[in-house]
C-alpha cells in the first residue's frame, strides 16, 4: 500500500511538473526556479573561491564584450568571469552567471567562435536544463527506490534483486539520463546559434568552432551513446542544417546596426 501511495504521489508530481522548453520540447521541471537559481549562485560563488580567476584584463574585456550583446537579447543582469584554466570550457549557471576558461579564449580565432560557445551556455540557462536534469534524476531515483522495495516483496532472491537493480540502474543512466543530456546539448546548440545570430555574430563560425574542437579532441571523444554530448560530427551536421535560418537572422541584425567588434 505505501508503494502504491508513493507511485500515485510521484505520478501526480510528474504531471504537475510538465513544461515546454523554448524550442517546444516537453520537459519535466519539478524544482522551484528560485531554488535552482540559488544553487547556481552558490556554485558560482564557490568556484570563484576555489578556482583562480584570470588576472588578464585583456581576456576579461574580450569575454565581456562578447557576452554583453548576447545577454542583451535575453535581458537581466549577468556576471562574466574568466577563470585561469587551460581546458577548453565555458559554462553558464542559473542565476545569470557565466564562466569562461582562459584556455578556450586562447583557442578561438575570433569573437564569433567564442560567441557560439557563450550563446550555447546561455541557452542551457534559458531552457532550464539544470532544473530538468535535477528533476530527471529525482524521478529516476524515486522510481528505482520503489522497485528496490517491490522486487524483494515479489519473492525474488537477494542475488537476483541485486543483479536486477544493477541492470535497472545502468538502463536508467544510458537509456534516460544521458540521452536527455544529449538532448539538452543539441537544444542549447540551436538556441545558441539563434542567439548569436540575433546579436550580430556570424553563425557560420559556430561550425568552424566545433571543427576546431573536434580536431583538438584528437579522436579521444567518448562514444556518443555513452556521452552526455553529441558526437562532434552530429553536432556539426545539425548546425549546418540550421544555418540558413540563422544567417537570415544575422543579416537582419547586421542591417539593424548590431555589429559587435570585440578584439582578443
Amino acid at each position: 500500500m505505501p508503494n502504491k501511495l508513493f507511485l500515485t504521489l510521484l505520478a501526480s508530481c510528474l504531471v504537475s511538473a510538465c513544461a515546454t522548453s523554448p524550442t517546444g520540447r516537453s520537459q519535466l521541471l519539478m524544482m522551484p526556479d528560485a531554488q535552482v537559481n540559488q544553487m547556481g549562485l552558490q556554485a558560482f560563488s564557490d568556484l570563484k573561491t576555489s578556482k583562480p580567476v584570470s588576472k588578464s584584463s585583456k581576456y576579461t574585456k574580450f569575454a565581456t564584450c562578447i557576452a554583453t550583446p548576447l545577454t542583451q537579447q535575453v535581458g537581466g543582469t549577468w556576471e562574466v568571469v574568466v577563470f585561469e584554466d587551460e581546458t577548453l570550457n565555458a559554462f553558464a549557471l542559473p542565476g545569470n552567471k557565466i564562466g569562461i576558461h582562459s584556455g578556450l579564449i586562447k583557442m578561438v580565432d575570433n569573437q564569433d567562435q567564442l560567441a557560439a560557445v557563450i550563446g550555447h551556455e546561455i541557452g542551457h540557462v534559458l531552457a532550464k536544463h539544470s532544473n530538468e536534469r535535477l528533476s530527471q534524476e529525482t524521478a529516476v531515483s524515486g522510481g528505482l527506490s520503489v522497485l528496490s522495495a517491490v522486487i524483494p516483496a515479489a519473492g525474488a532472491s537477494s542475488a537476483l534483486t541485486q543483479v536486477g537493480m544493477s541492470a535497472l540502474g545502468v538502463a536508467a543512466e544510458y537509456g534516460v539520463l544521458l540521452p536527455f543530456s544529449r538532448t539538452h546539448e543539441s537544444e542549447a546548440d540551436v538556441m545558441g546559434l539563434d542567439l548569436m545570430a540575433r546579436a550580430g555574430f556570424d553563425p557560420k563560425q559556430s561550425v568552424t568552432l566545433w571543427q576546431k574542437m573536434s580536431k583538438a579532441s584528437a579522436g579521444q571523444q567518448t562514444p556518443e551513446f555513452m556521452s552526455t554530448h553529441p558526437a562532434d560530427s552530429t553536432r556539426i551536421a545539425d548546425l549546418n542544417e540550421k544555418l540558413p535560418t540563422a544567417l537570415a537572422q544575422y543579416q537582419k541584425a547586421q542591417a539593424a546596426g548590431k555589429k559587435p567588434n570585440c578584439k582578443k
